[in-house]
């Protein structure tokens, strides 16, 4: 591989680019789904092939192609400095990547229990017994469970001098259930959102999930919710699920702060941002106890790993200090705007797609909160809401407007009136600004974003969060009847 490697990054240079490098990218993926007591899907797929990146006359060119052979290598290549040179009539700036880096090495991750190792059949066991339990409970009309795993093998190499070896595995998992009832129709999921629960990592995740332990909570819980009143509309304190702080971090903390959608490079999937450069170190954030870290050596993240797709050794960089706004997420090109360098954040979802800027782990830290109960105990008056089920958020990632499954009314401390269809509103900065209390290490997890959709043509990147329950106070929360 490295002696293609080099005819791609030779042919390059010879063409007439500045710069150069090759993705070698093998994908394999199994899929388990089953619904109402039989296996809906069962998929395994495999993907191989490379993406040439150039730099010439100050432009981006990129092409790949599925087969890895000599011939075809050069053809992609010249292809690349082709459309680089074409590009160069119309780019609005010279490409500047800043220093070079040049770096050797090999990268694994951690893995106890390889996910190609079990046995497809133990895997459908296990959803089946999930799912049977769900339908156990009256008025269950559907109940779905998956299980996915995916191991990626990963050669980068460049004009400047890197070679770099990874494999990745993965592995997620869910199960979900929708009662009927006159009162329309209610879902519930576990772990998380439909997307399931998922680790960087082996098939140890899986039986750590215990879906079938938590199957017939969330089937009552379903039924309940068909009767139960429409969360009220009120200003109060909430207090949110790990989960659902997870999401919100994402939509309101990752996306505004990757530097591509500042600078108008990109505006797809909700678009632009509001964080401006000159509100870089001024801007108040949220409140002091809020810190948020982008962190791609997490263990077991879903975003975590060796090197970025440009070679960049995986960071941690911190994004918002005591309630701050101080750095962006960047790839080589926006950091060298700036005058930085890279924090290791370009990753392409396939070896034919280019890289782009992808979130991490963006990580809210824990504070000293405590339990959820603890969170929970320190209310005399809110809602608790628990687990996503809508979201929609502006272009410029400011008003948010998020619906979650389940929401219970909070009294002198304690859980009482379950709600149905409950909502909560703000602006990024003002919400941030009115946490008051976030939950300890222990109640700490990274949640999974299996399905982080950006570019044209669209990429979806998995990506982790990690987070605690938090406690909000002022927020404006409602319900719908439908």
């Amino acid at each position: 591989m490295r002696d293609l490697a080099n005819i791609a990054l030779d042919t390059a240079l010879l063409r007439g680019a500045t710069y150069a490098d090759i993705r070698f990218v093998t994908d394999k993926k199994q899929n388990v789904q089953v619904k109402n007591g039989v296996v809906e899907s069962l998929s395994l797929n495999e993907s191989a092939g490379f993406g040439v990146r150039v730099v010439a006359d100050g432009a981006w060119g990129f092409s790949s192609s599925s087969v890895v052979t000599k011939h075809e290598i050069e053809r992609v290549t010249a292809e690349a400095v082709a459309i680089a040179k074409a590009s160069a009539s119309v780019h609005r700036r010279p490409v500047q990547l800043g220093d070079p880096v040049s770096v050797v090495d090999k990268y694994s991750a951690s893995v106890e229990i390889p996910v190609f190792s079990v046995p497809i059949e133990q895997q459908i066991e296990l959803l089946l017994q999930a799912d049977a339990t769900m339908r156990r409970i009256k008025g269950i009309h559907v109940a779905k469970g998956f299980i996915n795993v995916l191991n990626t093998n990963k050669i980068f190499a460049s004009s400047e001098g890197s070679y770099i070896e990874q494999e990745l595995s993965e592995a997620g998992a869910g199960i979900e259930c929708y009662a009927v009832g006159e009162g329309g129709f209610q879902r519930r999921c576990y772990p998380n959102s439909e997307g399931g629960q998922w680790e960087t990592g082996g098939y140890e995740l899986i039986p750590r999930l215990a879906l079938p332990e938590h199957a017939n909570r969330i089937a009552e819980q379903a039924i309940q919710l068909l009767t139960m009143p429409v969360c009220p509309s009120k200003v109060t304190t909430l207090v949110l699920d790990g989960s659902q702080v997870g999401l919100q971090v994402h939509e309101s903390c990752g996306h505004p702060t990757e530097l591509d959608r500042v600078f108008g490079m990109e505006a797809s999937f909700a678009g632009t941002s509001f964080l401006t450069t000159e509100k870089q170190g001024k801007l108040k954030y949220g409140a002091d106890i809020v810190n948020i870290i982008a962190d791609a050596t997490s263990p077991r993240g879903l975003g975590t790993f060796g090197y970025d797709d440009e070679g960049i050794k995986a960071t941690r960089t911190p994004l918002v200090q005591n309630g701050l706004f101080v750095n962006y997420l960047t790839d080589r090109e926006t950091a060298a705007v700036l005058g930085q360098q890279s924090n290791g954040t370009a990753r392409a979802d396939s070896w034919n797609r280019i890289p782009l800027i992808r979130m991490t782990n963006i990580n809210l830290e824990p504070g000293n909160g405590g339990s959820l109960d603890d969170l929970i105990g320190g209310v005399d008056d809110g809602i608790y809401m628990e687990t996503n089920k809508s979201w929609s958020i502006d272009d410029k990632r400011l008003n948010f407007q998020f619906g979650l499954e389940a929401a219970w009314e909070i009294k002198n401390g304690k859980l009482g009136q379950m709600y149905r269809n409950p909502a909560y509103t703000g602006m990024t900065p003002q919400f941030w600004g009115s946490a008051e209390a976030i939950g300890s290490l222990d109640s700490w997890n990274i949640w999974a974003i299996p399905n982080c959709g950006k570019g044209e043509p669209m990429q979806g990147m998995h990506v982790g969060h990690g987070a605690a329950p938090v406690r909000f106070c002022n927020i404006k929360v409602f319900g719908a009847e439908s």
